[in-house]
Order: structure tokens, then C-alpha cells, then sequence
């Protein structure tokens, strides 16, 4: 049957992972014994440099492909009520969540591997580049978010 994607987005707007959770959790309609959620965070270092600053860039196409990723994990997704996924463009601070995923499901072992799933499947295929700046002015693109 699948899980019902509750949400599936890139924006620019700040992400709030107590949203996500609330949001995963009333599609659930109380039947949830699991909530888990993941925050990919951004932070101060990389490689063994510090990160002053970071921008993300999207392709036009990444609304499109993180619902199709969201939509292929949720319907294979065994004994999970509800899914929510979004990644943050633009600029973002030290701190700032990049990625946030929530997931309702009936037992915690559900709930822990479709969120591990869904965090992969989202890295792999959403066209999202990094562009980080670091404390000694030198920059560096890495691709995938």
C-alpha cells in the first residue's frame, strides 16, 4: 500500500524538523508507534577545513525529482504510515538544517530503515550542488547534496 507523502520539496524557506514530525505524525491518524526523523545539518568543518559559509543550487528539476525519489521510497515502504522531505537552497549558516526527513510507521525498525532509505535515495538522485567556503577564502563545489 505505501505511506502517504505528506511532503516532498526543495525551498529556500528555513527547515523546521518539529514540522515535519507534526505533519508525518497527524497523516499517521494516531495508528504511528514509531516517529523518527533525520536533520542533515550544516557544520563548521570538512575535510579537516573550516566551513565559513555554504550556498546550495538546485536544478529547475529538483522539485520534480525529490517527489518522484520520495514517492518510489514511500511506496515500497512496509508498515510506514506517513513520510515528509525537504531540502533547504540558497544560503545557509552554520547550524542550518539542509535536509530534514520524518517517517510515521507502525514499529520503530520501519520507521529507522525507511528514514535511513529515504536520506539515501534523496542524496543519490536530487540535483542539489554545494558551493562551501572556507575560513581561508579558498572554495569548493561538491555535488549532491
Amino acid at each position: 500500500m505505501g505511506a502517504v507523502v505528506v511532503r516532498a520539496m526543495v525551498t529556500e524557506a528555513p527547515l523546521d524538523v518539529d514540522e515535519h514530525r507534526t505533519a508525518v505524525e497527524a497523516a499517521s491518524e494516531g495508528a504511528a508507534g514509531a516517529v523518527v526523523d533525520f536533520v542533515g545539518a550544516v557544520r563548521n568543518h570538512d575535510g579537516g577545513r573550516d566551513v565559513g559559509a555554504l550556498h546550495y543550487t538546485a536544478h529547475p528539476s529538483a522539485g520534480e525529482v525529490i517527489a518522484r525519489v520520495v514517492a518510489d521510497v514511500a511506496a515500497t515502504a512496509e508498515g510506514v504510515r506517513a513520510v515528509a522531505v525537504s531540502h533547504r537552497v540558497g544560503d545557509l549558516e552554520i547550524g542550518d538544517a539542509a535536509l530534514v526527513v520524518a517517517v510515521a510507521a507502525d514499529h520503530r525498525g520501519a520507521a529507522f530503515a525507511t528514514c535511513a532509505r529515504m536520506v539515501d535515495a534523496v542524496k543519490d538522485a536530487l540535483p542539489v550542488w554545494k558551493h562551501q567556503i572556507f575560513a581561508d577564502g579558498s572554495d569548493e563545489w561538491v555535488g549532491s547534496a
